[in-house]
């Protein structure tokens, strides 16, 4: 009877973007083919330690082959999507939990690894930079008719023709070349020319609420016929305040954009354009003015986003408590040179810029982020097990070296870490002499340690697309090392388990149709070699 331990069981997602980082291809290992009979054996009957598989949503509900391979060969599985931010958090903040509480009944007895708290990948990036300020939110349009598009054809509805003095004129233009935009514009023909007595030529909008003390921007889009002119803005106000006045601008014979940012002083203000200091033909369109919104501090947007941070955690890890008892809480925090990973250093992954469900959170709360996560997850379950996860450490002795220091570091700022999860998506000719130097080195921190994420790429572009035979057999010894590895330089009772990245091949992230094959089932759930290379390795054979 295995510890009721198991129930702490499995792993940590990988964006497919980080594949070329887990993948070097290194000189030395002998690829021997083995001897690899099917077996009957339950992959969690093959040893005491806790086995696990990544699942997903549709195929463990609707499929019952595979649910029924979960089940038979795990002890406990990982959500690999739903326990992630973007499944839960919805557009508006609100936490819609209906597909993970479905999925955690479809598992009935088996335990689950809560993946993951906090990641970069995966996330509802447009209600956090909203909540939190870095998007800042559209203003609304306070001019009414602000395209001149509506009135008769001599007037403008909620605009006011002020003065038009020396046979000056206003009306609308519906002529091609005098808009900028829509059909009509306002044609104004200022023959006054006095440039002291600019308010001798002068429209002037409706009344429209503001706040006083409260910024507000002004733009409109004018053009001469002469190519030469002379145009300011100023207000009129009611309820109090005195008007305000913008200096003088100059236009020329193209459509060119005027803005003006002012305070308001009153409760109610008017937006009026001064046109008496030129003589010319003024042609004006797309007239706006809106409140704005300041951008928030440095200070404020990490405060923000802890808080956005700790609501999901405290939550998530609240609502599974007692099912869920271990957790991935920050995962990937490290670029592929191993430095602390921010949006500058982080070379594998692709479209940051533009990439939906994304938000790089240390680019914010800087190195804090971390520190803050373990400890609102703490806060939740302070008996659950709490890990850091990473990939790529097989392959960079200086990933790993910095993933333990930066451990280190957390730990003495008061982060409760109990764990670290390699998550191992290699290929069937990664290092053996790499793989054994990780194990080594996170045996030694004296923490609990997983193989979070499993699979072994087998096809590869070399291949051209076959996985042969003889690649299925270097696939199963690859599989057959690493767990023996494993084994054999984590201490017992730092062992922690091991998850497989999936159930069968059809359903890996990797799969790619067809073009890779990197899991212990093929596409119709038939063993492979690598189910066999497994259970040996599990038995020291």
């Amino acid at each position: 009877m295995k510890a009721i331990i198991k129930n702490i069981g499995i792993l940590a997602i990988l964006p497919a973007m980080v594949i070329g980082s887990c993948t070097r291809e290194v000189e030395s290992n002998s690829l021997s083919t083995g001897d690899f009979p099917e077996t009957s054996m339950a992959l969690k009957d093959a040893t005491d330690i806790i086995i696990g598989a990544a699942i997903d949503y549709t195929p463990m509900i609707n499929d019952p082959k595979y649910a029924e391979i979960v089940k038979r060969d795990n002890d406990a599985v990982t959500f690999g999507y739903q326990m992630k931010h973007a499944a839960i958090v919805q557009d508006n903040g609100t936490m819609n939990f209906t597909n993970t509480d479905a999925l955690v009944a479809a598992v009935g007895t088996l335990g689950i690894f809560g993946h993951t708290l906090g990641w970069h990948d995966n996330v509802n990036s447009n209600y956090l930079k909203t909540f939190a300020g870095i998007t800042i939110p559209a203003s609304a349009e306070l001019l009414l008719n602000e395209g001149f598009e509506q009135g008769t054809a001599t007037t403008f509805n909620n605009w006011s023709t002020f003065n038009a003095q020396s046979g000056s004129t206003v009306a609308p233009t519906t002529i091609t070349g005098e808009m900028r935009t829509g059909t009509r514009a306002m044609k104004v023909v200022a023959n006054v020319g006095e440039p002291a007595n600019q308010w001798k030529v002068q429209v002037a909008s409706d009344f429209i609420n503001t706040v006083s003390g409260t910024q507000y921007r002004a733009t409109y889009y004018v053009r001469t016929n002469s190519g030469a002119g002379s145009i300011r803005l100023s207000t009129a106000t009611s309820g109090g305040g005195s008007a305000q006045y913008q200096g003088d601008q100059p236009i020329t014979s193209t459509y060119s954009q005027i803005s003006w940012t002012f305070t308001a002083n009153s409760p109610q203000t008017r937006l009026v354009i001064d046109m008496g200091a030129a003589i010319t033909t003024y042609f004006i369109d797309d007239a706006s003015v809106k409140e704005v919104i300041p951008a928030p501090s440095g200070a404020q947007i990490a405060t923000k986003l802890d808080l956005a941070l700790g609501n999901f955690i405290t939550a998530t890890v609240n609502r599974y408590k007692g099912k869920v008892r271990a957790w991935d809480v920050v995962n990937e925090p490290m670029s592929p040179s191993g430095a602390y990973r921010v949006t500058t250093n982080s070379s594998d992954i692709t479209n940051i810029a533009t990439r939906p469900g994304f938000l790089m959170w240390s680019d914010y709360m800087g190195r804090d982020y971390p520190v803050r996560a373990f400890l609102h997850a703490k806060n939740a379950d302070p008996t659950a097990d709490l890990y850091i996860n990473d990939f790529g450490l097989e392959s960079s002795a200086a990933k790993t070296d910095s993933l333990i220091n930066f451990v280190t570091e957390l730990k003495a700022k008061g982060a409760k870490i109990d764990g670290i999860g390699t998550q191992m998506h290699v290929t069937r000719n990664t290092s053996y002499a790499g793989i054994d130097a990780m194990m080594q080195k996170l045996g030694a921190t004296g923490l609990k340690i997983r193989i979070s994420e499993l699979d072994v790429r087998t096809v590869l572009s070399s291949s051209a697309g076959t996985a042969t035979p003889q690649f299925l057999a270097y696939q199963a010894v690859m599989y057959k090392y690493i767990v023996q590895s494993y084994l054999k330089y984590i201490p017992k009772p730092q062992q922690a388990g091991i998850t497989v990245w999936g159930v069968n091949d059809k359903t890996s992230w990797l799969y790619n149709n067809g073009a890779e094959l990197p899991l212990l089932y093929d596409i119709n759930y038939n063993k492979k070699p690598a189910y066999s290379g497994f259970v040996q390795g599990l038995q020291g054979k």
